[in-house]
């Protein structure tokens, strides 16, 4: 029988407990604190930076070797030789489909990419300036307001379902707040194009002429989607878990995952790092720029995670892709990327960036790719939704899965008022 592995906790006046040691399939051990409410005391661990919230079996990161998992498969190959609805399924259900399951998951999806046509009324109520993510907000929570058929979130039918209508339907709303903004009239899903080709044909196609995807611009953004379908528990995820822990809807809990991702500290990075390089502007500026750097008076964006130590496994994928997208393009030249590439060079080999671990990550490539694309940085946020969208549910439906689901309860250090009692106010 194999040892039971504890860490004991001894508190100053004497009191004890002993807390059990568990240990995951990879990563590192974690000390199970559940029970310490029996001795009346909490652990404080602001923003939780030394604390799992759950188990999971669906993505591993370990930020100082630099890897990405999506359910044991690295980042790399998924991004190499799969595509974006393979890796969908394969986080939602375990393992990678075989054909058929492949063909017929595929079906399933794209028959939920239309949207009610009365929803097409809500994008009026919204000014034409209004932010694509404060439209993709309200839009997918009043997708509850639709299907009622979908909203048992015991019965994993109706999770399922609910799962096939958010993958196909997200897509289509995210189109639609970029037609709203721009001005332009909606472009409805053609179903014979695969799952990103209808969203590039929905971005950017209109009523005047023909559209025609071109594969390899396709391709870089399927591997946009697949860099961000999942990204274990981070801020959006976690708001979905702690919201679908209430037993609020998968609409909602979906609608509050793009409201956390909407802050520029989460989902914002690759447009920080396109405005950054904007900001200086040309290659002969790098060497100041850094210079600043260095003496505090700028800020490198695109540069250093939050996770990863090491070098983010998803930036070299989309450096190569940056690269591609630039060539397909004519746009080699590009002043920004060369821009790019000279930072690169000198934060890889200058001994500040170097000893401070501050590697160029996915975001300071991918807002290059997506202004290649045609992508308008205020769109930038919610292309990473529409990839982060399956990763969600996917997070959503293993907790909704288990049995032992409790509702979420952060503990708190009160630093308030000690009691005291009212005083009239003719007395104050």
């Amino acid at each position: 029988m194999e040892n039971k592995r504890v860490a004991t906790l001894t508190l100053d006046d004497g009191r004890s407990i002993e807390l059990p040691i568990v240990s995951g399939t990879l990563g590192p051990d974690v000390i199970d604190i559940h029970n310490l409410g029996k001795l009346g005391v909490f652990t404080y661990d602001p923003a939780f930076f030394s604390t799992a919230s759950c188990t999971s079996a669906i993505t591993f990161i370990d930020g100082d070797a630099g890897l990405l998992y999506y359910r044991g498969y690295p980042i790399e190959q998924l991004a190499a030789q799969s595509d974006f609805l393979e890796v969908c399924y394969l986080l939602l259900n375990g393992q990678l489909p075989d054909a058929g399951q492949k063909a017929s998951f595929k079906k399933k999806v794209t028959s939920h990419t239309m949207v009610h046509d009365q929803m097409a009324k809500f994008f009026n109520g919204f000014r034409r300036d209004a932010h694509p993510m404060a439209v993709m907000v309200g839009v997918v929570g009043a997708l509850s307001a639709f299907y009622h058929d979908s909203l048992d979130i015991n019965n994993p039918e109706h999770r399922d379902l609910s799962a096939m209508r958010l993958l196909g339907k997200v897509p289509t709303i995210a189109a639609m707040a970029y037609k709203y903004h721009a001005g332009f009239p909606f472009i409805y899903p053609k179903n014979k194009f695969s799952y990103v080709e209808n969203f590039m044909y929905m971005m950017f196609a209109t009523p005047a002429e023909e559209y025609v995807p071109n594969p390899k611009l396709v391709r870089a953004l399927e591997r946009i989607f697949i860099l961000h379908a999942d990204h274990e528990q981070n801020a959006s995820t976690s708001t979905v878990r702690l919201a679908g822990s209430s037993g609020a809807n998968p609409f909602a809990c979906i609608a509050s995952g793009i409201a956390a991702l909407w802050g520029p500290a989460h989902g914002g990075a690759n447009e920080a790092a396109l405005n950054m390089l904007e900001e200086i502007g040309d290659v002969s500026r790098v060497a100041e720029y850094v210079q600043g750097v260095k003496d505090k008076k700028y800020r490198l964006m695109g540069f250093g995670h939050r996770v990863y130590k090491n070098m983010d496994p998803r930036a070299a994928v989309m450096r190569e892709t940056c690269y591609e997208v630039l060539q397909e393009l004519g746009l080699e030249n590009d002043k920004l990327f060369k821009l790019a590439m000279e930072l690169e060079q000198i934060a890889l080999h200058d001994p500040y960036f170097i000893e401070r671990k501050l590697y160029p990550n996915v975001d300071f490539y991918s807002g290059i790719v997506l202004r290649a694309l045609g992508i308008p940085t205020n769109m930038f946020t919610v292309i990473f939704a529409v990839g982060r969208t399956i990763g969600w549910i996917s997070q959503w439906n293993e907790m909704m899965a288990d049995s032992d689901r409790k509702i979420g309860r952060p503990r708190q250090l009160y630093l308030g008022a000690d009691r005291r009692d009212y005083i009239p106010v003719e007395q104050r």
